[in-house]
């Protein structure tokens, strides 16, 4: 038994481009091609395809993706290991959850808030190993010292700034326009400049090509950044655009 590229892409959430992006790269090849072109995938196949989606959800690259997967030959005890991890959120989600409804009931029944209960679950560190194994554990201190430099305002202002480049990004891709257009290479431009002003990634200093080509890379694939991307068409289209973009943008100009 096996699947079309298309049923794929509708279960996984992606698209036939991203599951076609992992055939060219020698991350995930079809079982089979049909007579009409056709990629289609069988259970193995799937079972490859869940570590994939997995590892992205870690924040790895395609290229360590690869790395891990062919080192690992055990499916089974790789995914235990992919398994515990997803326990671990489930149980910090669990804990978010009952700490904002606690604070939901207080404030309706006007009752006194438990700061010392508000906030279990919450870590804004959380991604501090992830940042210090791609960049360095310099990058995270100058990135963390930024952020709690800024006043509330600035903080504001900032995440504003991200909102609305997020909005357009969405709008370009729901207009159809191509990723080599003018309004498409603004849009990267705005996105780039954006970067560079955010201390500790090479994108203010260092290796900016390869850091805008990777990030490219991640929003498509990690279901975390693709969700910043969104469109009504669903999945990673918008995510798949805004990578395309910097791709071209990143070629031309960096």
């Amino acid at each position: 038994m096996d699947w079309s590229i298309q049923e794929i892409a509708r279960l996984a959430g992606t698209t036939s481009r991203t599951l076609r992006h992992y055939d060219d790269i020698g991350l995930l090849a079809p079982s089979r091609v049909a007579a009409n072109g056709y990629r289609h995938y069988d259970q193995a196949a799937l079972v490859r395809l869940q570590r994939i989606l997995l590892l992205r959800e870690l924040g790895l690259g395609l290229p360590q993706i690869t790395q891990v997967i062919d080192r690992e030959h055990s499916e089974a005890s790789a995914l235990e290991t992919h398994l515990a991890w997803l326990r671990q959120q489930q149980q910090r989600l669990t804990r978010q959850i009952a700490s904002v409804e606690s604070t939901i009931t207080a404030l309706r029944e006007g009752e006194g808030l438990m700061a010392e209960n508000m906030f279990d679950g919450f870590d804004h560190t959380q991604y501090k190993d992830e940042v210090e194994q791609r960049w360095g554990e310099q990058a995270y201190a100058d990135g963390d010292a930024w952020w709690r430099g800024l006043s509330a305002d600035e903080r504001s202002a900032w995440q504003q700034r991200v909102a609305d480049l997020n909005h357009d990004w969405a709008a370009a891709t729901e207009s159809g326009v191509d990723p080599a257009s003018e309004a498409a290479q603004a849009l990267a431009a705005r996105h780039v400049e954006w970067l560079r002003g955010i201390p500790g990634t090479p994108a203010a200093s260092g290796d900016i090509k390869g850091y805008v080509l990777g990030l490219g890379e991640m929003y498509a694939a990690d279901p975390r950044f693709a969700a910043n991307y969104a469109t009504s068409q669903g999945g990673a289209a918008g995510a798949e655009f805004v990578r395309d973009a910097l791709r071209i943008y990143a070629e031309a100009n960096l």
